[in-house]
């Protein structure tokens, strides 16, 4: 499938919404008998509050590791398309990349120069801009 600015996000909807929404569900259920305290509703809640946290680091650290991965990556890919922006390229943010990494070669080092300049500065104003987008299949 052709890959673009509409359909490039991804939910895996039985993490996203059923496995979620079950958490949530049972953190609204703990709450609610929470009162009156006792230890096993202490214990309740304590563990519904735990299950939301895990789910929720669970799908952020990968998600930060991943987006170093992919700063190196356009990092490595502006120098070999474009070393004269390669020592600016510390200015250019985290979310920015992200942005960035689907332009395609052609079009990316003017794209980058722009971040770089300041005339696109959201990472939704900068995937608006790409025109050849280049398909990254790998991010959940």
């Amino acid at each position: 499938m052709s890959q673009n600015l509409q359909n490039h996000r991804q939910f895996v909807p039985l993490f996203h919404f059923v496995t979620f929404g079950l958490l949530v569900m049972n953190l609204i259920r703990a709450l609610w008998v929470f009162l009156p305290v006792t230890r096993a509703s202490f214990y309740d809640t304590g563990l519904a509050v735990g299950l939301v946290l895990l789910c929720w680091y669970t799908r952020a650290f990968p998600l930060t590791v991943q987006d170093r991965v992919i700063r190196l990556e356009e990092r490595l890919r502006l120098q070999a398309l474009a070393p004269d922006l390669a020592p600016a390229s510390g200015k250019i943010t985290p979310a920015q990349w992200t942005a960035l990494r689907f332009a395609s070669d052609a079009e990316f080092p003017a794209l980058a120069r722009q971040v770089l300049d300041g005339r696109l500065v959201k990472p939704a104003d900068i995937k608006s801009a790409i025109k050849d987008w280049r398909a990254d299949h790998l991010r959940a």
